[in-house]
């Protein structure tokens, strides 16, 4: 069995190029259903975000294929052109790399906080297309409780820690102050919502732009006006300030429209979308100053943030140990669970007499018989799991197959 990825982020590729792998759920879906019955692959999870792209792959020959060229031949792309921009991570490094992620490590904001979620739904996601395995299952939960760890007791000085907090953070430095303007936000998903959040908490007076077709209840903050998404150019010209995080395919602002409007002012707009959602030739605008998620950073730099990394470190070490125990145990999987079977259905059988003289209808007895079992098999795991942490694996193995034979023979 082996684990490898093949990932590109914004560390080795501009905006333009990770558009290129940007998936929507609908792709990844039809990635995954493509790709759920090649013998070689035992289970894949596709993570894709503003940063990065990342296909991951569990599978008993690892060396046998390429993962960029089998996910670029499902986006008709020749990986060739494209390699360049990729990083190949197999076992170890892929590992590591994943917990780092997972805790924001490895993220252009140190110690963001969406990447947690991010790294969970991915793996929710590809559960849902049956498309992962019991390692990549194991793996990314494990190294979401890592990444929880890290929030909780690693805590970055950071109150926020996402893109759009460091862009106002940037524009503040700049001596743009944000109290009482007027600001739009085009979206209302994830990233719209934190945005328009993160401009109330600065006492921006704030506009989100919502779809008229939908229906149903509409979700942004307490606090905010909103607009049909049509009429987002009408208001335009009085914003001092736009943002557009969206997931269209297409531009939420063109060269073409913007260059029509009468704007006596200059305004900033921040696109947090990949694909872009702002046509970059508006930049050519006098009175537009256009950023992209590329354009924001915050440089560990503090003694504190220092000291905190470090204790990210050690919590991270501490997951991936646990992933290890399991990883590599993986084919005394079987005989463990023959041991806590074997187990519960002798403690159930030691009680069953005692059961039997209860005053309890057949229904409690049933309940109290899975009841029993149920807690004799987690005790059983709790000590095999603390033998494995104590035992060498040679050791361990002997032990297993002693306590198998002692079950056998009662």
């Amino acid at each position: 069995m082996g684990i490898i990825m093949a990932g590109i982020d914004h560390t080795r590729a501009g905006v333009d190029v990770r558009s290129v792998f940007s998936l929507t759920k609908k792709k990844t879906g039809e990635i995954y259903e493509a790709l759920r019955n090649l013998p070689e692959l035992t289970g894949c999870v596709i993570l894709s975000t503003c940063n990065r792209m990342e296909f991951w792959i569990s599978s008993a020959e690892i060396r046998s294929f390429s993962p960029l060229e089998l996910l670029c031949n499902q986006l008709g792309l020749d990986a060739k052109e494209y390699e360049g921009y990729f990083v190949l991570r197999q076992e170890h490094d892929a590992v590591d790399h994943l917990f780092r992620l997972a805790a924001g490590l490895e993220s252009r904001i140190m110690g963001e906080d969406q990447i947690i979620t991010q790294v969970g739904d991915a793996l929710a996601f590809a559960r849902s297309c049956y498309a992962t395995d019991r390692t990549l299952e194991v793996l990314f939960r494990l190294a979401v409780t890592g990444g929880k760890r890290v929030k909780t007791e690693a805590r970055f000085s950071l109150a926020n820690r996402s893109v759009i907090h460091a862009a106002l953070l940037s524009l503040e430095e700049k001596g743009m102050s944000l109290q009482g303007k007027h600001c739009m936000v085009i979206g209302n998903g994830m990233m719209g919502r934190i945005s328009a959040q993160a401009l109330l908490d600065r006492g921006a007076d704030v506009t989100v732009t919502v779809r008229e077709y939908r229906s149903g209840v509409i979700d942004i903050p307490s606090g905010c006006s909103r607009i049909g998404y049509t009429k987002r150019l009408e208001f335009l010209p009085n914003c001092d300030l736009v943002i557009s995080a969206t997931s269209s395919p297409n531009y939420t602002l063109r060269y073409n429209d913007l260059a029509e409007l009468k704007v006596e002012h200059r305004i900033p707009m921040i696109d947090l979308a990949v694909p872009r959602d702002i046509d970059p030739d508006v930049s050519d605008l006098p009175w537009v100053t256009l950023f992209d998620v590329d354009s924001f950073h915050i440089d560990l730099q503090s003694d504190e943030l220092r000291e905190n990394l470090k204790k990210a470190e050690f919590i991270l070490r501490e997951e991936e140990d646990r992933f290890y125990l399991w990883y590599d145990g993986m084919d005394l999987v079987p005989q463990i669970q023959r041991l806590k079977t074997g187990a519960a259905a002798d403690v159930a059988a030691r009680l069953s007499p005692a059961l039997r003289k209860a005053p309890l209808g057949e229904a409690d007895r049933n309940r109290m018989n899975r009841d029993v079992e149920g807690a004799s098999s987690r005790m059983m795991n709790h000590l095999l799991y603390g033998l494995r942490a104590k035992l060498s694996e040679r050791d361990f193995r002997n032990c297993l197959d002693a306590m198998e034979q002692v079950l056998q023979e009662k």
